[in-house]
């Protein structure tokens, strides 16, 4: 799995990476494959966006989340993302 990170207003430095990385490895309880994972963090003024898109075989995940924080953004993504998967996998198996 190749995980795109991007953004045009800021470097991505290795603990972004690596704070996206551990996020993303805690969806892998869901056993669903995760194709081309990609992440785009904007800089506002006086906060972040980041912005997830995410394909998989149950359908795709798109998670968007503001806060002044970076890594309080990124957690909300991950939260958001795995709320679509567990909604996902529920709509799959009934």
């Amino acid at each position: 799995m190749t995980l795109n990170i991007s953004s045009k207003q800021m470097d991505i430095t290795p603990a972004i990476r690596s704070h996206i990385e551990d996020r993303l490895a805690k969806l892998d309880k869901f056993h669903t494959q995760l194709i081309n994972p990609h992440f785009m963090i904007h800089k506002q003024p006086n906060d972040y966006e980041v912005e997830a898109t995410i394909g998989s075989p149950l359908g795709d995940l798109v998670a968007k989340a503001t806060h002044a924080d970076l890594y309080t953004a990124i957690n909300e993504v991950q939260t958001k993302l795995e709320s679509q998967l567990i909604r996902l996998k529920e709509k799959k198996e009934h």
